[in-house]
């Protein structure tokens, strides 16, 4: 992934969320460091990558942010 896409991802997604949860993102990266868990960089979506974003989505929507 290039540096401008990071950049991109940044603006466009984490930047927009609260404090709390920029932290949380924040933490499960460098947990994931850690741990050496590794990181799946592939192009596709499993299906537990589809469920993690409809449960955020849902969450998201659910706490009334828009």
């Amino acid at each position: 992934m290039t540096t401008t896409k990071i950049q991109e991802i940044y603006t466009q997604v984490i930047q927009k969320l609260p404090p709390r949860e920029r932290l949380q993102l924040a933490a499960l990266i460098l947990n994931r460091l850690v741990t050496g868990e590794e990181v799946d960089e592939s192009e596709t979506w499993t299906e537990e990558d589809q469920l993690d974003l409809v449960t955020y989505a849902l969450k998201y929507a659910d706490d009334g942010e828009f």
